[in-house]
């Protein structure tokens, strides 16, 4: 069986050592010395002034979205996760939809100023599959509309953008440290800002609003992470070079092998060094696409189609037109990809993709 992904473990006896050490501690959560020090480590690792670890990458969002004060509408992609869009309804915004550019699947910023209204009060962008969307279009539409920018940046570990680390770009930049990410912590994710006061309000937001233990700065939520997830993080930390080389080689084999077929690839932005944290491929029609997740998955790899549904399509967020992105959702599949695939497993999904297709 080969999956889409799998998590990368690091050897169970460096886990159980740090595990140890919390077992002695007794100290399981409320910002313990495995956090900390995580949070240290990543600041150095990514070169970033400020950041917080938290939950997961959908409680980052909420966070955002209620650190920055945000009301009425927030414009964003249809094509992500449903996490983006159910965040800032779960936070009392309404999202609205503006459509992708199709040859980086990102939302396209020509388009975002003829949905911009009274009621708008921020642009949430994500950058799709780790590829940075076009930050400088939209920071120069957010500054003349007067405008927050938040991006969801949960594929974009190891991503840089003009040679800077890709979460130091918005108002708030938010990640996620899921099991299924590269960089994971199990469960886990994360909120970077340059802005200290900022930091500070999101600090409080994470603890229930404490400001000392009898009195509350915010009206907060339990947005914390624990020392077992922690522990996870600081080892797999240790593996990230290694975890980013090897997914880079694998996709430029299946790059190679797949590159004179029909197959449609995301156009990478220029100033971007790319992390290959997935590898989506387009088909030429929906009907294509189904019969090779059919013939893949009759030869036990499982394939996936992400992201489908476009979200613009989806009855619970209202329903709109955004052709772009509904056509790529009708054609997109994202091939296994993880750290102990083999250049094999890769000849032999590649294979079964082409008999497919030129059938």
């Amino acid at each position: 069986m080969i999956p889409v992904t799998k998590p990368f473990l690091p050897p169970i006896e460096e886990y159980q050592s740090l595990i140890a050490d919390v077992w002695q501690r007794q100290w399981l959560t409320n910002n313990g010395p495995l956090v900390n020090e995580l949070e240290l480590q990543l600041k150095t690792k990514l070169d970033i002034p400020h950041l917080l670890y938290v939950t997961n990458g959908t409680i980052a969002l909420q966070l955002a979205i209620k650190a920055l004060n945000l009301r009425g509408e927030i414009i964003t992609t249809p094509f992500s996760y449903v996490a983006t869009c159910s965040s800032i309804i779960w936070e009392g915004c309404t999202p609205i939809f503006v459509d992708i550019d199709s040859k980086n699947f990102n939302i396209n910023p020509d388009l975002i100023e003829a949905s911009i209204t009274p009621k708008t009060t921020a642009i949430l962008a994500t950058h799709v599959f780790g590829n940075a969307c076009d930050i400088e279009a939209i920071g120069r539409i957010a500054d003349k509309h007067n405008l927050k920018v938040i991006y969801d940046a949960a594929h974009c570990f190891g991503t840089t953008y003009k040679g800077q680390s890709i979460f130091k770009f918005g108002d708030i930049s938010t990640t996620s440290f899921h099991a299924t990410k590269l960089f994971h912590t199990v469960e886990g994710g994360a909120v970077f800002t340059k802005d200290s006061d900022l930091l500070k309000k999101l600090a409080f937001l994470r603890n229930f609003g404490h400001h000392g233990p009898k009195e509350f700065e915010e009206v907060g939520i339990n947005g914390k992470n624990s020392e077992l997830h922690a522990a996870m993080g600081l080892l797999n930390l240790n593996y990230l070079d290694d975890i980013l080389q090897k997914r880079k080689q694998q996709s430029l084999h299946y790059i190679e092998k797949l590159r004179h077929s029909v197959i449609q690839f995301p156009t990478l932005n220029k100033d971007t060094k790319y992390n290959y944290a997935y590898f989506p491929v387009v088909f030429q029609s929906e009907a294509q696409t189904l019969k090779v997740i059919q013939d893949l998955e009759a030869n036990r790899i499982s394939p996936r189609r992400y992201f489908y549904p476009s979200l613009n399509t989806v009855e619970l967020f209202g329903r709109s037109s955004c052709p772009e992105s509904e056509l790529i959702a009708s054609k997109v599949l994202c091939l296994p990809l993880y750290h102990t695939l083999t250049l094999t497993d890769v000849d032999y999904i590649c294979r079964i993709i082409l008999r497919t297709i030129n059938n």
